[in-house]
């Protein structure tokens, strides 16, 4: 399975090899289990404005930056994009409602495989959306000596978020690798859209409500319906396929 989606990637690409070298990470839903936590602060914020916003809808815009969820929803409803001001008030409405869902704590299993992969000798890198410094300060509490700022690509650091390939090349540039030598690791459709769009081997993993289909309609190569757990469980297998240059 692994050796064939590998050559279709490398055949839909026009590369010359595959090599693993790095896995850029995304965070929520990845190596944070803050999903549900997410969109209850969502919903909790866009339906105190008036403004009309599902669980579903949150989990469907996961991988956006805020200020492109907020845009959305507010062309739906008002016609129009919200204002800076409106931006950042609605946006730090969001974070206190986060916030006060209490703490959230690392995905099981995601700092066995952040691990593994160090073990491997693989470079790691982050590739979020995400905004709340909450968050990407907690990294360093759950996975110590793991992720860097110079190995990090945030939402301070794009002008178009998530599905833009924008976060992904940014990321890619940074490492100074190939597209071929590079696997993303993703939970969301947008994400999943964003990294293929920027040419890297995407493993869609379910770690939310959406149906996992979802994930390799988005263009996922792989995907594994149950999560980091089953990601965790197969990464040896894929990484041992990748242990020589594959061509297609």
């Amino acid at each position: 399975m692994y050796l064939s989606a590998i050559k279709n990637f490398i055949t839909k690409n026009k590369y010359p090899e595959f090599q693993l070298k790095a896995v850029f990470f995304d965070m929520d839903g990845v190596l944070l289990d803050s999903m549900d936590f997410h969109s209850i602060a969502w919903v909790k914020t866009m339906n105190g404005l008036n403004i009309p916003f599902t669980m579903e809808e949150a989990y469907m815009n996961e991988g956006r930056v805020g200020h492109d969820t907020i845009n959305n929803a507010y062309l739906r409803t008002f016609g129009r994009v919200a204002t800076l001001d409106e931006q950042e008030n609605i946006y730090q409405i969001k974070t206190n409602h986060l916030e006060d869902l209490g703490e959230i704590h690392a995905m099981p299993y995601s700092n066995d495989l952040l691990n593994k992969v160090k073990k491997q000798g693989l470079e790691i890198y982050l590739v979020t959306g995400s905004g709340q410094l909450t968050l990407l300060e907690s990294l360093e509490d759950y996975f110590p000596n793991t992720f860097v700022k110079e190995k990090m690509v945030t939402a301070f650091d794009v002008k178009n978020g998530k599905p833009s390939p924008e976060p992904y090349l940014k990321a890619l540039a940074k490492s100074g690798l190939n597209p071929w030598e590079v696997v993303v690791i993703e939970n969301a459709p947008l994400g999943v859209e964003s990294s293929t769009s920027a040419g890297l081997f995407t493993i869609g993993i379910n770690s939310g409500p959406l149906d996992p289909d979802l994930l390799y309609t988005s263009g996922a190569d792989i995907v594994f319906p149950g999560g980091m757990k089953e990601l965790y469980k197969n990464w040896d297998d894929f990484y041992q396929v990748n242990l020589a240059p594959i061509n297609a």
